[in-house]
């Protein structure tokens, strides 16, 4: 810079960037459309909810739509969500300048008499503009009196008067105060198309930035513009004083981010049992800038890619490089759903635990050992199937083991593990090379026809209580039970529920969590079982009797056969 050249304020592309029209926002075509369509049709709410992410443009839209209210040109007097060119009061309202635009920070001011001191001048008509507009951000930190102070006024406004609230949280939002708003639900973008809007403002600002690197910035704003283009702020100073295209390396080693093929080939090394080379892997990763909470991350990301490759097979759509979609179908070949699921289980504790470990390089390491052991493992559906068919055996009476492959577990293709079916001279020896050796079942002790049947038998209240409430069957058959669990932090159940069942039968049962919704819990259907009860005694035509007209029943009990209706005792009804 020259020195005679006057010294220039940066400012940040979040802001330069900002959008001036609903037309400029991205991602939110179905809020655009309806805005538009209520504006035409002069159907505009006297509130607005503006709810999502952080970066989403909340306070950016809640700025458009006082602009697009107090809209004025020489040739335009009236609300419009056209607002290519500038009005009257355009300017000052997105500099947060005008007197009828008031914003607040909910955030700073909670108090009641915050709210009260705001709401003074709403009886009062705008000074310029045609509505005098409210906006107040983070309306969810907001006390509860001064939401009941807003209550009343929100609730029958002067016709001059308009409300936008912005939040992050709108479950922390009254049911009362929301259900007197419109409300809009601003949508996370979407990776591709943030990508695409990255890519033109970094042709505005003449800085070249690859392809794979704008894609990485766009999937770790995790939808959020603002946070994308902050991202881009400062992979845009990658690039130095050269002016070279910012490469996808510099924003990977930016954002300690690790490369996706050795990102594939750590999940590869550790799901196949190879402790050495997952350690030599992670520690290259790390080396080269990966944060190892970010490297489980992104395994949990692999992870799960690969079970959407094994079920959906051709119909999966991935938002990977060719060569490593081909990578992601081919392990969902090799490995069964079983095995991804435990892997998951896995890594979700890893994730977790790295990221409060005092060293996180130490806890990632350690997960991955146990990633590894876990893949030296057979499959779960070929050690169920081991378990109930060495019992089937021993129930029968017969000696040796089952004669059992692969293909009789639930996903028919696992080249991973060997073949159990030797040869009889050597086939105690070769199944314990390949599996760990059952113990000999107990005789059964019990028979469990169904679930509630199960349940009864439970000794453990506390056990018996989360069963009831908190279980929903999809299936339960002899040795196997599919279970969905209805709150995740009562995960626990399912290792209690298979010690439980062992005791009971005698017998290793194999409990799968799945997350598909299967019959309602027991408790719900006792339920629903009562209240149908009580409607179809409720219809009874001796409560429908002229005499007892006005009455409340207070209960309705049980009576022997012959009671004749009508027979009532005096305090079983007021």
């Amino acid at each position: 810079m020259s020195e005679n050249q006057p010294h220039q304020t940066y400012q940040v592309l979040a802001r330069k960037y900002r959008p001036a029209t609903f037309e400029d926002m991205i991602g939110q075509d179905a809020m655009v459309t309806t805005l538009s369509n209520a504006f035409r049709t002069g159907r505009i709410a006297h509130a607005f909810m503006l709810t999502g992410v952080r970066g989403i443009g909340k306070t950016t839209t809640a700025r458009l739509l006082a602009r697009a209210l107090n809209y004025e040109t020489d040739t335009v007097d009236g609300p419009s969500v056209d607002l290519a060119t500038p009005g009257r009061h355009c300017d000052a309202i997105m500099s947060s300048s005008h007197m009828d635009v008031l914003e607040m920070d909910a955030a700073s001011r909670t108090g009641v008499d915050n709210m009260r001191e705001l709401l003074d001048g709403v009886r009062y008509a705008p000074a310029d503009a045609r509505y005098k507009v409210y906006i107040i951000d983070e309306v969810h930190m907001l006390s509860a009196g001064a939401f009941n102070a807003l209550l009343k006024t929100l609730e029958e406004p002067p016709d001059h008067a308009k409300f936008i609230f912005a939040t992050t949280e709108i479950r922390k939002v009254p049911i009362t105060v929301l259900s007197r708003c419109q409300r809009f639900d601003l949508r996370r973008v979407e990776a591709d198309i943030l990508a695409a809007h990255l890519k033109s403002i970094s042709d505005q600002e003449g800085i070249a930035v690859s392809h794979d690197g704008l894609a990485l910035i766009a999937r770790a704003a995790e939808g959020s513009v603002r946070d994308g283009l902050s991202l881009l702020d400062q992979a845009i100073v990658q690039s130095g004083l050269s002016g070279d295209e910012v490469s996808a390396e510099q924003v990977r080693a930016m954002l300690g981010l690790a490369d996706r093929v050795r990102l594939i080939d750590l999940f590869e090394h550790a799901m196949g049992g190879d402790a050495k080379a997952s350690l030599l892997a992670m520690r290259a990763q790390y080396d080269d800038g990966a944060a190892p909470d970010v490297v489980m991350g992104d395994l949990l990301d692999i992870c799960h890619e690969v079970s959407r490759a094994q079920t959906l097979g051709q119909d999966a759509a991935f938002d990977f490089a060719p060569d490593q979609i081909e990578r992601l179908r081919g392990l969902g070949q090799t490995f069964t759903a079983g095995q991804l699921t435990r892997a998951w289980q896995i890594l979700m504790g890893a994730h977790s635990e790295v990221r409060r470990a005092p060293v996180p390089l130490a806890a990632a390491e350690m997960a991955l050992l146990k990633l590894a052991l876990a893949g030296q493992m057979p499959p779960p559906e070929l050690a169920a199937q081991i378990i109930l068919q060495a019992q089937k055996l021993d129930s029968e009476g017969k000696t040796g083991l089952p004669q059992l492959t692969p293909s009789a577990a639930p996903q028919a293709h696992v080249p991973s593990v060997p073949s159990i079916s030797p040869p009889a001279s050597s086939a105690s020896q070769t199944v314990s090379m390949t599996a760990p050796k059952p113990v000999a079942p107990t005789a059964p002790k019990m028979r469990l026809d169904s679930f509630a049947d199960y349940v009864e038998q439970v000794d453990d209240l506390r056990l018996r209580h989360d069963l009831e409430r908190y279980v929903s069957v999809v299936d339960f058959a002899d040795g196997q039970a599919e279970i969905h669990i209805t709150e995740a932090r009562h995960n626990s159940i399912v290792g209690r529920m298979v010690r439980s069942l062992q005791e009971l039968t005698g017998q290793q049962w194999l409990v799968s969590p799945v997350p598909t919704l299967g019959e309602p819990t027991l408790s719900d259907q006792r339920k629903s079982a009562k209240a149908k009860q009580d409607a179809d005694d409720r219809s009874h035509p001796a409560f429908r009797h002229p005499l007892l007209k006005g009455a409340k029943i207070l209960e309705i009990k049980d009576r022997a056969p012959n009671v004749i209706a009508g027979n009532f005792k005096k305090d079983d009804m007021s």
